[in-house]
C-alpha cells in the first residue's frame, strides 16, 4: 500500500507548477471562448485586429460611449459588430486624428509654385514626329501583354439621381450605356485591335463592391472575358468626431469612409493584384476615374511617353477652362513635379496671368494616369507612403437614444496624385479637354450629365464630318467603342461612304454594314 506523500515541494516548484497551471488554464479559456463566440481572438486575416486590441485601442482613447454601447448589444448583435470593427484600422484613424489636432496649420499653403515640364499639344514637325514614335511604342507594349487598366469607382450616385455605384449612371447620348459599359467595350475594342489580353480592374468600394459585381454579371462583363476582370475594395476608415470619438451609423455598424482615390494603390497590393499581375508580365497600369466618359482608355500615345520618358508616373492635363475652374495644377514645389489642388493656392496666384495674358497655372490635371507596378510595390514596401488628408463635412451622428443628429466629421483620405513626388521620374502630357474630359459631377450645370453627353456626342459629330458626312445641326450621334475608337478608326471604317445623319443616330459595324448594302443597292 502506497502511503501518503507527506513531503512539501520546494518553492521554486510551487510557482514554476503554479505558473504551468495558469498557461493551461488561459489555453483552456482560449479554446472555450473561441467555441463558443465563434470568433478567434487572433488576427486571422489580412489586417483585421484581435478583440484585446480592439478593446484596448477603445479604452486607450477614450471610446466609453462605443464600449458601452457593445455592453448594451445582444450576443448576435455584438458579435456583428467586432466583427465589423475587426476590419477597420482604428489604429490609423486615432493616429491621424491625433496628427491634425495638434498641426493647427494642416490646411496648406504654397507659394511660388513653378512650372514644370509638360509635352505639349504638337505643333513642329519633330514634336508630331516624337508623339507618332510614342503611339507605336505604346501599342507594342499593349500587344506584348504589359498593360492593365484601372477604373477608380468607389463612389455612389446619389448626386445624379440614382441608387448604387456612380458607374451605373446611363450616360451615352443616344444608348444611354452606363460609364461601366463604355469602360468595357472600349477595353474589349483594344484587346480585338491589338490581340492582347488587357487585364480590367474596378476598385470598387465596401458600400458598393457587391453590387459593382452583379452589374458585371449580370451584363454578362460586357462582352468582356470574365476571368480578365478583377474587383477590389478600398479601404475604409472611420469617421470621428472633431474630438476624436468614433461615431455609430447603426446598432453594428461605425460611420466610414473611403480612404480616397489614392487608397487604390494600397488596396491593388494588399489585395494581392498587385503581385499577380507582375508575376504575369504586366508592367504599367492606365488608371482613371470612373466619372469621365471621355477618357482614351489605355491611350497608346500616352503609354509610349510614359515609356519614352522613362517615367514612374504620368499624368494628362488640359488647359483650364478660365480662371475661376476649380481643378488640381500640375506644376513644381520644391523643385519637384506635383499636382496642387486648387483650394491650397493663395488665391491671387491661382488667378495670375503671365506675361502675354494668358493663365500662369494653366495645366489642369484630369485624373488620367499610367503607373509603373514596380513604382507602386516600392509605395508599399514599408507601409504606405502617401500622406492622408483631413476633410471636414457635416455627418449624421446616432445618438445612444435611437435618434440621429447633425453634426462635423472628420475624415481622412488619400490623393493618388501625391505619389508624384515620390516618383524617380515623371511626365505630363497635354491633351485637348474637348476630346478627353468631361467629368460628370454635379446633377446640373457644368460637369453634369448634360455637358458630357453634349461632349460625346460632339466628339462624335467631328469624327463622322471629318469622314465626310452629313449632319442635321441638332442630331445627336453616338459611335460605339467596338466600331472606332477614334476618327481615324471610324474613316477606315465607313470606306468612303458618305453617311447622311437628320435624327439622333447610335452607329455601329451593323449599321455601317447596312448602309454599305444599301449603298451597293442603290448604284
Amino acid at each position: 500500500m502506497l502511503k501518503p506523500f507527506k513531503k512539501s515541494l520546494p518553492s521554486h516548484l510551487l510557482k514554476l507548477s503554479s505558473a504551468i497551471l495558469k498557461i493551461l488554464l488561459d489555453l483552456l479559456w482560449f479554446r472555450i471562448y473561441n467555441y463558443v463566440s465563434e470568433e478567434p481572438l487572433g488576427r486571422s486575416k489580412r489586417g483585421e485586429m484581435s478583440r484585446e486590441k480592439i478593446f484596448h485601442l477603445l479604452e486607450k482613447y477614450r471610446q466609453c460611449h462605443i464600449l458601452q454601447h457593445s455592453q448594451r448589444l445582444d450576443s448576435e448583435k455584438r458579435n456583428d459588430f467586432l466583427k465589423e470593427l475587426k476590419k477597420l484600422d482604428l489604429s490609423l484613424a486615432f493616429e491621424l486624428h491625433d496628427k491634425f489636432s495638434k498641426d493647427k496649420n494642416s490646411a496648406r499653403s504654397f507659394k511660388n509654385i513653378g512650372a514644370a515640364p509638360v509635352i505639349i499639344m504638337p505643333g513642329t514637325p519633330q514634336e508630331k514626329t516624337r508623339r507618332e514614335e510614342a503611339r507605336v511604342l505604346g501599342e507594342s507594349l499593349i500587344r506584348k501583354n504589359q498593360v492593365a487598366v484601372l477604373i477608380v469607382a468607389g463612389g455612389q450616385g446619389s448626386r445624379l439621381g440614382i441608387s448604387g455605384p456612380k458607374g451605373k449612371f446611363p450616360v451615352s447620348p443616344v444608348k444611354k450605356k452606363s460609364l461601366f459599359q463604355l469602360f468595357a467595350e472600349s477595353v474589349k475594342s483594344l484587346s480585338i485591335r491589338y490581340r492582347a489580353m488587357i487585364p480590367l480592374l474596378i476598385m470598387s468600394s465596401e458600400e458598393n463592391g457587391e453590387e459593382t459585381r452583379r452589374f458585371f454579371e449580370f451584363n454578362n462583363y460586357f462582352g468582356l472575358d470574365g476571368d480578365y476582370i478583377y474587383f477590389f475594395d478600398q479601404e475604409m476608415l472611420p469617421t470621428l468626431t472633431p474630438d476624436g470619438h468614433l461615431i455609430l451609423r447603426d446598432d453594428t455598424h461605425l460611420l466610414v469612409n473611403p480612404d480616397g482615390h489614392g487608397g487604390s494603390l494600397k488596396a491593388l497590393h494588399e489585395s494581392g493584384l498587385l503581385e499577380s499581375l507582375t508575376r504575369k508580365g504586366f508592367s504599367e497600369l492606365f488608371f482613371c476615374q470612373v466619372d469621365n466618359p471621355l477618357v482614351k482608355i489605355a491611350d497608346p500615345v500616352f503609354i509610349g511617353h510614359h515609356r519614352m520618358e522613362g517615367s514612374e508616373f504620368s499624368t494628362k492635363v488640359v488647359r483650364r477652362r478660365d480662371l475661376e475652374e476649380k481643378v488640381g495644377i500640375y506644376g513644381l514645389v520644391d523643385g519637384k513635379p506635383a499636382v496642387v489642388e486648387y483650394s491650397d493656392f493663395l488665391p491671387e496666384e491661382y488667378r495670375a496671368l503671365d506675361e502675354k495674358g494668358s493663365i500662369l497655372h494653366w495645366p489642369g490635371n484630369i485624373a488620367v494616369h499610367v503607373i509603373s507596378l514596380s513604382f507602386i510595390q516600392r509605395l508599399n514596401l514599408r507601409g504606405f507612403a502617401l500622406p492622408y488628408h483631413l476633410a471636414v463635412k457635416d455627418v449624421e451622428v446616432l445618438l445612444p437614444d435611437g435618434k440621429g443628429k447633425k453634426m462635423t466629421g472628420w475624415k481622412f483620405e488619400t490623393f493618388v496624385f501625391d505619389a508624384i513626388p515620390f516618383a524617380r521620374k515623371t511626365c505630363c502630357l497635354e491633351v485637348i479637354r474637348e476630346e478627353e474630359f468631361a467629368p460628370v459631377k454635379n446633377p446640373k450645370g457644368s460637369d453634369s450629365p448634360e455637358t458630357a453627353r453634349a461632349a460625346l456626342s460632339n466628339l462624335h459629330r467631328s469624327w463622322l464630318k471629318e469622314a465626310g458626312a452629313e449632319l442635321a445641326p441638332k442630331a445627336q450621334v453616338e459611335i460605339s467603342p467596338l466600331c472606332a475608337m477614334d476618327k481615324k478608326d471610324l474613316i477606315k471604317k465607313l470606306k468612303g461612304q458618305k453617311l447622311v445623319i437628320s435624327e439622333d443616330t447610335y452607329i455601329d459595324d451593323s449599321m455601317v454594314f447596312r448602309y454599305e448594302i444599301a449603298s451597293l443597292l442603290s448604284q
